[in-house]
């Protein structure tokens, strides 16, 4: 299995799958394929991938090999030029996505996910997770306009993001609580005492209501901000729609809010280091066509057909 690896298009996104100081652990190097200038956001020339064994194409050569691996590759321009049965790996975020799912069911595609990879109930990415909830609340204050020392948050979540975002508002000297989801109703009570809220609860398909509806923005601070790190539209907070780097942040009901979807690649450094150091076995795995169980539980669509149940329940939903 021949395996190609995209350079994003996706705006601003600069993480990196593999890097050249990992690539030893891969048994056939022959079989990775990098866009050239894959590397450059990182300082690494194309020869370091050469030299490793590798070969370094052009972004259309990279897109006829058997697997295309791409950080964003849900959110992808390109998916219409694949080939019946190729496979796709990385974050992908089909549950939602009707346009996407229907593409893929149509080409016969088989999608990995990064999102549903889990070793022994542990996610694969958890850091990338809490880099996500570190990253947002570091973007998202940039724009509030003042110092956030003394200010009080609340986090919406106890998970990987949660623990991020609690890291840096921490760090920053901002005065947190943390509601669980199963203090919902507590947090809706006490939703004026914030001068920042951020949610970091992935919203159940099968869920149709939010914990902030709009007619909640009026009971909230005035000039307070809505940090969005799981960036579901139409979700938890009803007035969230995920936003760009380019334009991060907009008002509603003149509260701020904030949804950049891929906030990590801010970190793009920290998180191309550690997503190569642990993602070698799973490549390897994917080049030989090895039995590998937690890629088969990542797998939401094979050959066209939709494995994932969070998928046909929305689609059943909608």
């Amino acid at each position: 299995m021949t395996i190609g690896f995209v350079i994003p298009v996706k705006e601003n996104e600069k993480r990196r799958i593999l890097l050249p100081k990992d690539i030893e652990k891969i048994s056939k190097k022959d079989s990775l394929f990098f866009e050239s200038g894959y590397g450059e956001v990182l300082g690494i020339e194309d020869k370091e991938y050469i030299d490793m064994g590798c070969n370094v194409v052009s972004f259309d050569e990279v897109l006829t090999k058997d697997i295309i691996c791409d950080p964003k590759i849900g959110d992808a321009n390109y998916l219409d030029k694949l080939k019946d049965g190729q496979i796709i790996f990385g974050w992908i975020h089909a549950v939602k996505n009707r346009e996407l799912t229907d593409l893929l069911l149509e080409k016969k595609i088989t999608a990995i996910a990064f999102e549903d990879m889990f070793y022994k109930n542990k996610h694969v990415f958890y850091k990338n997770n809490i880099l996500a909830g570190e990253a947002s609340c570091y973007h998202a204050l940039t724009y509030l306009g003042r110092i956030p020392e003394g200010m009080k948050a609340a986090i919406i979540g106890n998970g990987n993001t949660a623990i991020g975002a609690f890291r840096m508002l921490s760090k920053l000297g901002v005065d947190v609580d943390i509601y669980p989801r199963k203090l919902e109703a507590l947090f809706k009570e006490s939703l004026n005492q914030y001068d920042l809220i951020v949610n970091c609860v992935l919203w159940p398909v099968t869920r149709c209501d939010h914990i902030v509806n709009k007619k909640d923005l009026s009971k909230m601070k005035k000039d307070s901000m809505i940090i969005d790190v799981s960036c579901d539209e139409n979700g938890a907070i009803e007035t969230s729609h995920p936003t760009t780097f380019d334009n991060p942040i907009y008002i509603e009901e003149g509260i701020i809010h904030y949804a950049v979807d891929h906030s990590p690649s801010i970190f793009y450094k920290t998180f191309s280091d550690e997503c190569s150091s642990l993602i070698t076995d799973y490549i390897n795995d994917l080049v030989l066509d090895n039995k590998n169980l937690v890629l088969e539980n990542a797998t939401i669509i094979k050959n066209g057909k939709i494995i994932d149940q969070k998928i046909k329940d929305f689609q059943n939903r909608s």
